[in-house]
């Protein structure tokens, strides 16, 4: 699978449709890994659709339309996971030889 297809992926079906590969590719260039990209891309959307999507009232019957805040708390989401994930985790990885000494 590639960047854009995981990104695709996070987003679900409804979002992911709205945008192109080029404009995809854009945010995985912004963000710099999928879940950044996912993030941007909803947050994106929401921006768009914010208005449109608030509330609606017909007579006395009203709701609240909750994908503007769904993918907002989606986007949260796949901020705090990508912040989470260490970009080099030192303490796993052997810089030195057994017999090499470090020195200054």
């Amino acid at each position: 699978m590639t960047d854009i297809e995981y990104v695709r992926l996070l987003l679900g079906t409804v979002i992911e449709a709205t945008f192109t590969d080029a404009q995809i590719q854009g945010f995985l260039d912004l963000g710099g890994s999928v879940f950044m990209a996912a993030a941007l891309a909803l947050k994106s959307w929401a921006a768009t659709g914010i208005e449109a999507m608030k509330s609606e009232t017909i007579g006395d019957y009203s709701y609240t339309k909750g994908a503007v805040d769904n993918a907002l708390k989606l986007a949260a989401n796949y901020e705090a996971r990508d912040s989470s994930t260490p970009a080099f985790a030192y303490a796993e990885m052997d810089l030195l030889d057994s017999d090499e000494v470090a020195e200054d």
